[in-house]
């Protein structure tokens, strides 16, 4: 699978590494520009090169993984992504920590807004919830895999998600909907933050 990134830092940074462990080109964009990323398409090595967002949104699977008041304007400058899925990777901190703030949306969950930005895109939400440090190692421990927690609307996508974080080494948990799944695992959701093994 070819896979690009929106945004390199460390959790964009985490998936591509597994990616390329199992065999998947991994495309990387940032706000800076390719060559910004060439040390980094250095240290991953074979199967990873850098272009625009809008290259990168080319891909066959896309990682959003930006800082949240960039989103609106990485999504402005993608194409149409129709049925393109779309990992959405984010969470909606209006101001960085330690002095977060949570953005303020209303009824919408912080995927459903994403979404909304992505008209055609099918949004499974996944990676918010674990802090990069569980996320970057090897997810199978000797007491379990480390659970992924994520949601969607369409089916097929999610079940892509599934098995690619699955041959990744995750224990992949689908909690339905965006909105109904999606509420558990974003900024203060039950299940944000919560890093638990599933013993196979």
């Amino acid at each position: 699978m070819r896979i690009g990134t929106l945004g390199a830092g460390t959790v964009a940074q985490a998936i591509a590494r597994h990616a390329i462990r199992h065999g998947h080109e991994v495309v990387l964009s940032n706000s800076r520009g390719p060559g910004f990323l060439a040390a980094l398409v250095r240290d991953l090595g074979a199967g990873a090169t850098a272009a625009t967002p809008a290259e990168a949104a080319a891909a066959d699977l896309v990682v959003l993984a930006v800082g949240w008041p960039q989103v609106p304007e990485v999504a402005a400058q993608l194409p149409p992504l129709d049925g393109t899925i779309v990992i959405d990777a984010t969470n909606q901190f209006a101001s960085p920590p330690p002095d977060a703030r949570i953005a303020e949306l209303g009824d919408l969950t912080g995927s459903e807004y994403v979404a909304s930005l992505l008209p055609g895109a099918r949004v499974v939400k996944a990676f918010n919830a674990l802090f990069a440090q569980f996320i970057a190692p090897d997810p199978r421990h000797e007491a379990g895999r480390q659970v992924l927690f994520l949601a969607g609307d369409d089916t097929d996508a999610k079940n892509t998600v599934v098995a690619l974080t699955a041959q990744f080494g995750f224990a992949p948990v689908d909690l339905g909907t965006l909105r109904e799944g999606g509420r558990l695992i974003q900024l203060g959701g039950p299940l944000s933050g919560l890093h638990a093994l599933k013993q196979d």
